[in-house]
């Protein structure tokens, strides 16, 4: 019935047009009803059912015209005629009137549908309301599923997808570091996230609850309030947050490392702190303020300590009256040996570079209190500073809690056992791996995460069962500053120089758009030709 009305309409449409042709032009009644009726058919299944506007309808119907002129006139005519049909501008010109003709005759074609069109729209059959997916957390993990099924919508998929997250971008985090250490731009690590989604729509707010039993998601949208979201299925791919363990004074002083906020104030603590000690008489006061400690040896803390050694000692001539004095790092960690997700001997070659440039290490030991002058460790140990970096320790999402005890542990097929509709992935859930134990909360496995998580939604809207999440890792990769990396990829180990170049080319090919390589590959450059930017966006901090 559809085809038939696209067919119908178009003959009718032909009709008013092919009246007035024929009028002038007098052509075989017979093969010129023909032609209309092909023409019109050729118009109706073109514009179909879609909505034109009056302007577009003409120009489709100008555009068929053309090409009837072209097909019939220069070609199907003469060669019913027996003659070898030419396409010279000499016989273009000759057939001149029948082309002024055609024009007006799919013009007229045109706005004669679009009216018809207009007059009889078709009927819409009451339509099922579609599944609605969520995804909470604009993350490696949520933003993966989120483009999956972005993708599966082009491809057919019957469903409507929202990502909600309180940022509008996605953080690219291996390369905070370079934030803190002023070596890469912080805009630069960082994508929009509408502009990666066709299909999908976002939303930017935070959840603040999730009603498992009426499958509604709470989100805090400021000035409109809060909304309620009803969902089919929901992604929680809300990631993690600072755990401080409730120790005395460290969730007030210590700089975590979660965002781009994060990166740019420890960046502009660091470098008050240069300021400050250029100007303060106190000997013991200079060396608090030139002291600095990341706690966790892990690959966040290791590269975050290397790259502020390098920051410091790169803006170091900038400052006459610290001519001469050596800054301090220290590197608390509570494991036996720094970087435990590497083999031992690479973990050694990174604490060997490390200690000849003087960094320090408390390995076996763990920060136990923070005030704004100094740090206590379980070993006694005080050491005198104005700078605590913090990447020791991360607790799910409270938003986790809310819904369950955390950790919160699925099945592998990533859903959650006991909470129909709901999924979770990344650094707020445990995901077991096959071999036993879980998955890392790594970027690399949250982006082959969400992935899973997408396709298995998909698989039971369409009746489908869930296949499990399986990865086995590409490999890790650690930047240990002064243009030296380590790491392991597929079971090879590789360290120094190479190791770096390599560290660089991976992260820069995994960053979300040209755009954004172009920009960091710029910072880069410019980070080896010329010192690092000691111009900080905040007033001088003061502690007390």
């Amino acid at each position: 019935m559809i085809l038939l009305r696209k067919l119908s309409f178009g003959i009718i449409a032909g009709l008013p047009g092919g009246v007035i042709v024929a009028i002038v032009t007098k052509p075989p009644w017979l093969p010129w009803a023909a032609h209309l009726a092909i023409l019109g058919a050729v118009l109706g299944l073109i514009i179909g059912d879609r909505r034109q506007s009056t302007g577009s309808a003409f120009s489709i119907g100008l555009l068929i015209g053309l090409l009837d002129w072209v097909a019939w006139t220069m070609t199907l005519a003469p060669a019913l005629e027996g003659t070898m049909p030419t396409w010279t501008i000499a016989v273009a010109v000759s057939h001149f009137p029948e082309l002024v003709g055609a024009a007006l005759l799919g013009a007229i074609a045109g706005l004669v549908y679009h009216a018809l069109f207009t007059w009889w729209p078709p009927k819409v059959a009451p339509q099922r309301a579609k599944p609605h997916v969520v995804i909470v957390g604009g993350g490696f993990g949520g933003m993966e599923a989120t483009r999956e099924l972005d993708r599966r919508i082009a491809r057919g998929l019957d469903a409507n997808v929202t990502l909600i997250s309180d940022s509008n971008f996605l953080l690219f985090t291996p390369l905070l570091v370079g934030v803190a250490s002023s070596t890469v731009e912080a805009r630069h690590v960082s994508a929009p996230v509408r502009a990666g989604l066709d299909h999908a729509s976002f939303l930017h707010g935070r959840v603040v609850s999730i009603d498992t039993q009426a499958r509604d998601a709470y989100v805090s949208a400021g000035k409109e309030g809060t909304l309620r979201v009803p969902y089919d299925q929901l992604i929680l791919a809300v990631g993690a947050v600072p755990h401080f363990f409730d120790l005395p004074g460290v969730g007030e002083h210590a700089l975590a490392m979660k965002s781009v906020e994060d990166a740019a104030r420890l960046r502009n603590h660091v470098l008050s702190s240069l300021e400050r000690a250029d100007l303060e008489p106190d000997p013991a006061e200079q060396a608090r303020l030139l002291t600095y400690v990341v706690a966790g040896g892990g690959f966040a803390g290791t590269e975050l300590v290397a790259e502020l050694f390098d920051l410091v000692h790169d803006v170091l001539h900038f400052y006459p009256r610290l001519h001469g004095l050596r800054p301090r790092f220290v590197i608390v960690h509570s494991g036996e040996r720094l970087l435990p997700e590497l083999s031992p001997e690479l973990g050694r070659y990174a604490q060997r570079k490390l200690d000849k440039r003087g960094i320090e290490f408390r390995l076996g030991t763990r920060v136990t209190a923070a005030t704004a002058r100094d740090i206590t460790l379980d070993s006694g140990e005080s050491i005198a500073t104005r700078t605590l970096a913090w990447t020791a320790g991360n607790r799910p999402n409270p938003l986790v809690r809310q819904i369950t005890q955390a950790p919160l542990v699925v099945d592998p097929t990533l859903r959650v056992p006991g909470l129909p509709g709901l999924w979770a992935l990344g650094d707020c859930a445990r995901i077991p791996r096959p071999a036993g134990g879980f998955h890392p909360p790594t970027a690399q496995h949250a982006t082959r995460e969400g992935k899973t998580a997408a396709k298995n939604i998909a698989a039971v809207l369409s009746g489908r069962r869930p296949v499990p999440f399986r990865f086995g890792g590409l490999g890790v990769l650690v930047s240990l500053g002064h243009r030296t990396a380590a790491g392991e990829i597929g079971g090879r180990r590789i360290s120094g120089f190479l190791a770096w170049i390599l560290w660089r080319s991976v992260y820069l090919s995994k960053l979300p758009s040209a755009e954004k390589r172009l920009r960091v590959l710029a910072d880069w450059t410019l980070d080896l030709a010329f010192p690092r930017d000691i111009a900080h966006s905040t007033k001088d901090e003061h502690h007390a």
